[in-house]
Order: structure tokens, then sequence, then C-alpha cells
């Protein structure tokens, strides 16, 4: 890949040793926080389905938000440079894990739903199709081997 590199670098610590480490399966739980310098900290656990904590984000809606937040960023500044006035953007994502017999898994898509709501003045047609370029230029996106469709809602403010 030609251009600049960049870096980013983060902490995993586990917290789920209540004692007797990994002696047994059940033993351990699965909490972990997440840090990066000069950030909050990011309580994680697994998926419920793989014994995680309910209140705790789990790795795949992370990696869910990451796609989200990729092409909303991504969506917000082609719309900036093409004359598309966004005044609200809210995605209700979801993403789908197939497990395979062995336990082991694989995303098989993810769906994005942004609701965007633009000004009187702007191209709607344009607002929509922006969403295509958004996608061919987020970088999670292209670094995924699984679709990620969209459908995106369009509405004008009053």
């Amino acid at each position: 890949m030609a251009g600049r590199s960049h870096h980013y670098q983060i902490a995993v610590e586990w917290l789920g040793n209540h004692g007797e480490g990994t002696s047994s399966y059940k033993t351990y739980g699965l909490e972990h926080r997440i840090t990066a310098e000069g950030k909050p900290d990011l309580l994680a656990s697994a998926d419920p389905a793989f014994r995680g904590e309910r209140d705790r984000w789990n790795p795949e809606e992370l990696l869910v938000a990451s796609l989200s937040a990729c092409h909303q960023l991504w969506y917000l500044h082609l719309c900036a440079v093409s004359g598309v006035v966004v005044t609200a953007y809210r995605d209700e994502a979801e993403g789908e894990m197939a497990e395979s017999e062995d336990g082991s898994g694989a995303f098989v898509r993810v769906v994005l739903r942004p609701k965007v709501t633009v000004t009187s003045a702007s191209d709607a047609g344009l607002a929509e199709k922006l969403h295509h370029e958004a996608n061919a230029k987020c970088f999670i996106a292209r670094s995924v081997n699984f679709p990620v469709e969209h459908e995106p809602q369009i509405a004008i403010a009053e």
C-alpha cells in the first residue's frame, strides 16, 4: 500500500482471574479492559452466549461498531465536500456471525442502516449515493472478508 502508514496501540488486560486462574473452564471470568493512552477505559467481555458479561462490550459488537463509525465518518466527509448538509445521523447496525461445529465462527455480513437527515437545499439522491462511496473508502470495511451492506434512509429536514 502506497502512502502514509498509521499505527494504533492499545492494551487489553484480562481481569477474570477469580482466584484459581484458568484451572478449569468455569473457574475464570472473561472480563477484560481495553485501554489506550489518554482515553477512557473500555470494559469488555465475551458475548453472553459464550459465558460473557451482558453489561460489557464484546469483540463482535466492537467490530460492528467500528464498521458503523468508519462509514459514518467517511459519509459525513463526503457530504461536506459534495454540498450535502447533514443535520442528523443515526445508524442501527447489525452483524451476523455463523458459528461452526468446532466452536469457531466468522462474520457472514454486517448491515448498516443509517437514518440521515439533510437540509431541504441538499440533493437527497446524492445523499443516498454517497453511502456507496463511503463504503468504498471506509478503512474498516475494506479490511474485512464479508459483505458490508447498506440500507440508508434519507429524510429532509423541515
